[in-house]
């Protein structure tokens, strides 16, 4: 039970404690009619808000902390003998102040911690006060997860690491040992989860530990992954990537019912799974008609020094408290070894100093734990996840445990740590440390324990060497979807008539007035031209009539960053009347399909991670993440090589996501002109990705659509428009080419009179073909045969050969781009050119010279650029 006195009578602040004199003065708040002693009502808040730091968590006795002073009775004008009120009615069951004293320190300064002093909100900081000073329910937990049986899955835990050790002593494996708790630690939420509602957990880990989780919780095959480790295994073609990256799904029966748990797979980028794993839980959240953040939950483990050392941590964290990224909270795991690699991370409560410090940026508590204390690790579990239910809010649980044999097998701890690595090997394990416990109070005999301990590992080594069953694929299943069948005219006349009803007293913009008649001329007639944002619009609309969802994400993407979209329209009316915002498209909602579009923070990297995992449990939605200009996706460049380009091949995660990168020269300077086509180029292999740069509004509405539906799923890269192309006018097409027809990968010159008086043929990408045609026309250039290169990868070799063979007199084709050398598709499409090319008809190229820093910020020096490299491609004289 909680004592309602405690949370009644508590100030719930944070005072400077000067140590240098006692405080006597009556706490902020305090009303003499109560019972609790102001001296006493002092002493409680200063080890509710100051005791985590005079816990001695450090098992190696290294890490400061705080001098006890700090808590002393005699530090707020008491006497240890003194009546804790006024009437002499007990207080945490106590009546003294030295009772309460030692009380407050078995709660506080025992192996469990609660390092509050982020929270802001009395609400919750009571809440916490109330669950450390709470009796521990006995009944909690099964009693196969308690005394005895905690003790046998410590031992299971531990075997694991020495059988690998015993079969294959050189192998890195990066052992749990120092930190065996982390196991039944996740067996409490795995246990607890289905009772505040969860049904699946998504985990992501570094490597410590990992291929412990996988065997002892993911139930993933022992003998499968000691192959990994054996250098004459016969099938090694069959292992993609190294065993502590690898991910696994299971199912676990629990008392609360069946949970289901995925471990998304991870490189060698330790943090990068964070927003992976938020991303995925979103998506799972996602499936039902509305969003419920309480049916999956997150968890995440992070290393210590990775924790407080890399970005992407501050900026998942950040992203996780914005509306379309929220999970209604993450549990934060923190395998702290206070090392990172072999730099010490000690914590220094002194200071104070810790990994966890940047739980202070979304006002996260912090449970720190030894993980030589196993039920005061199962306990701080339970309250993290009860904590995560009730506020629906990220919790960290702080692991203070070593490695006890390096960075990893490989390594010599003496080399940089031998005092601290002398420590290690004198210290207990925790399968002793915990059986010695349980005898001396008395739980179990010492015999009964060491039967228990004889019996477990048996048991562990039998379960290791079972044969394995085949185990679930990591990827998510998907049942093919069918092509969607063409809009028709009428079809898309009446998705216009509904987006463009306003509610009553509604003001649309200026601009939005523009674009609804706009809307309404186009969708008129077959032969009326269409814009981009038209046909983007249209292409999501007809998506969410066929059943299939659209998410949005990046940064401005609710107007375009080039006022391309228009997704939301924000009511101009100052008299009160009619919404404030409407989302059109929310119109054509269908079931579970349903639009969504989420302006995001100013963040690439987590973004990206973030919907790259919601992409891969995506069931029946097209996923989209758009570039404010191109070239930002160099922020999210660890993303883009390991997991959307890799991702398949290394651990079968088949991702959908569709990357808008606005690309194009216009004279703006080195950033905020290109998409690095070349970069995504370099990186297609074994049709891994899809890269392609559309050049009409038809093309880029069959380009959506199509990947919406693609099977099997496969990411798209597009160098999508900028300004100039949005608004180039040739580029807008009839309506009738969106309501038949298809995505074409090459486009031929609809204004070529004769294909056999084609002398030269020049190939070329997105918006440079404009200006291409407009010198054409210029000059009045003859036998000059303009085609577009629409999609990059996979090159669509047999469509260009196809294209090139009705120009029976072509002598030369020549691939023009905006950018130099060094950069665009040239330096990875070149080969299939040459193949694609009639036999003695020679290739070249015309592009800007290389430069180190890109485009010119001079608008005259760009139009000068590009009237000088059209000439070249055109094969015509420069102008002078």
């Amino acid at each position: 039970m909680r004592n309602p006195s405690l949370l009644q009578h508590s100030s719930l602040h944070h005072p400077r404690f000067d140590s240098g004199k006692p405080i006597t003065e009556a706490p902020t708040g305090w009303n003499s009619s109560q019972r609790v002693r102001p001296g006493v009502q002092r002493l409680l808040d200063a080890f509710r808000q100051r005791g985590y730091q005079c816990a001695p968590l450090d098992p190696l006795g290294h890490a400061p902390v705080a001098d006890e002073v700090l808590l002393t009775p005699q530090r707020f004008g008491l006497s240890p003998t003194e009546a804790v009120t006024e009437d002499g009615s007990p207080l945490l069951g106590v009546k003294t102040v030295q009772e309460l004293t030692t009380t407050l320190r078995a709660i506080y300064c025992g192996n469990l911690t609660l390092d509050a002093s982020a929270v802001r909100d009395e609400a919750r900081l009571a809440w916490l006060h109330a669950e450390m000073e709470a009796p521990v329910s006995v009944d909690a937990l099964p009693a196969a997860m308690t005394g005895t049986g905690l003790l046998a899955r410590l031992v299971h835990v531990q075997t694991w690491e020495h059988h690998v050790a015993r079969r294959f002593p050189h192998a890195k494996r990066f052992s749990l040992e120092g930190c065996e708790a982390l196991l039944p630690l996740l067996d409490v939420l795995v246990e607890q989860a289905g009772a505040h509602g969860v049904s699946k957990l998504v985990l992501g880990m570094p490597h410590r530990g990992r291929i412990n989780v996988l065997v002892n919780l993911m139930g993933r095959p022992a003998l499968d992954l000691l192959t990994y480790f054996d250098a004459k295994y016969p099938h090694p073609e069959q292992h993609k990537d190294l065993p502590y990256h690898l991910g696994a799904r299971h199912r676990v029966s629990t008392r609360h019912g069946d949970i289901d748990l995925e471990l998304a797979a991870n490189p060698s980028h330790l943090q990068s799974v964070q927003p992976v794993v938020v991303g995925m839980a979103r998506a799972s959240q996602d499936r039902g008609a509305s969003h419920a953040p309480e049916q999956t939950l997150p968890v995440v483990m992070h290393g210590d020094a990775a924790l407080a050392g890399q970005g992407v941590v501050m900026e998942s964290l950040v992203m996780g408290r914005k509306h379309g990224y929220s999970v209604g909270g993450t549990v934060h795991i923190v395998i702290n070894n206070q090392v990172g690699f072999t730099e010490l991370n000690v914590m220094d409560a002194e200071q104070p100093r810790y990994a966890t410090d940047v739980s202070r940026l979304i006002d996260a508590p912090v449970l720190r734990v030894s993980a030589d204390a196993p039920e005061q690790v199962q306990r701080a579990a339970e309250i993290a996840l009860a904590y995560r239910t009730r506020f629906g809010s990220d919790v960290f649980i702080d692991l203070i445990g070593y490695r006890r044999h390096g960075h990893s097998e490989h390594d010599v701890p003496t080399l940089t740590a031998p005092t601290r690595q002398a420590r290690i090997d004198q210290l207990s394990t925790v399968v002793e440390r915990y059986a010695a416990q349980l005898c001396d109070a008395g739980r179990a005999s010492e015999l009964d324990l060491m039967r228990v301990v004889a019996h477990s590992r048996e048991q562990a080594i039998a379960a290791f060497d079972r044969p394995p069953a085949e185990a679930p694929a990591l990827g998510m299943p998907f049942a093919a979807m069918p092509d969607l069948p063409l809009p028709e005219l009428a079809q898309l006349q009446g998705i216009v008539s509904t987006l463009t009803q306003l509610p009553d007293g509604f003001q649309p913009h200026a601009m939005v007035q523009g674009l609804i008649k706009d809307w309404r001329t186009m969708s008129a007639q077959a032969d009326a031209r269409c814009d981009w944002r038209f046909a983007e619009n249209m292409a999501y609309a007809t998506l969410l009539q066929a059943g299939i969802g659209v998410r949005v994400s990046g940064m401005d993407v609710r107007r375009g960053t080039f006022m391309h979209r228009f997704a939301v329209w924000h009511g101009q009316q100052t008299d009160g009347r009619g919404p404030a915002m409407i989302q059109p498209l929310d119109r054509l909602r269908n079931g579970q399909a349903r639009f969504e579009i989420y302006n995001s923070q100013l963040s690439e990297e987590a973004v990206v991670g973030f919907e790259y995992g919601y992409s891969l449990d995506a069931s029946n939605r097209l996923a989209i993440w758009e570039a404010q200009f191109g070239d930002f996706v160099n922020g999210a460049q660890v993303y883009i090589d390991h997991y959307i380009a890799a991702g398949e091949a290394k651990w079968g995660c088949a991702s959908g996501l569709t990357l808008l990168l606005p690309h194009g020269y216009e004279g703006v300077g080195p950033e905020h002109s290109s998409g690095f086509l070349g970069r995504f180029l370099q990186l297609c292999a074994q049709d891994n990705l899809q890269v392609a740069m559309p050049s009409t509004a038809a093309q880029w509405f069959h380009l959506l659509r199509r990947q919406a539906c693609l099977q099997p799923r496969r990411p798209l890269v597009v160098m999508s428009p900028k300004g100039k192309l949005y608004e180039e006018a040739d580029s807008h097409t009839p309506l009738q080419q969106m309501l038949d027809g298809h995505f074409e990968p090459v486009l031929d010159d609809p204004f070529t009179q004769s294909a056999a008086q084609v002398e030269r043929v020049v190939l070329s990408s997105g918006k440079l073909h404009y200006d291409l045609a407009r010198g054409r026309h210029a000059a009045s250039a003859q036998g000059i045969a303009l085609l577009r290169l629409e999609q990059l990868y996979p090159f669509p070799q047999a469509d260009l050969q196809r294209l090139l063979k009705r120009y029976s007199g072509l002598r030369e084709l020549v691939w023009a781009q905006e950018e130099e050398l060094n950069q665009g598709a040239w330096p990875f499409i070149r080969d299939e050119l040459a193949a694609a090319c009639p036999t003695g008809v020679p290739l070249r190229c015309a592009a800007r010279p290389g430069t180190a820093a890109g485009p010119t910020v001079s608008q005259a020096i760009h139009q000068t650029e590009q009237q000088l490299l059209v000439m070249r491609a055109l094969g015509l004289p420069s102008q002078p």
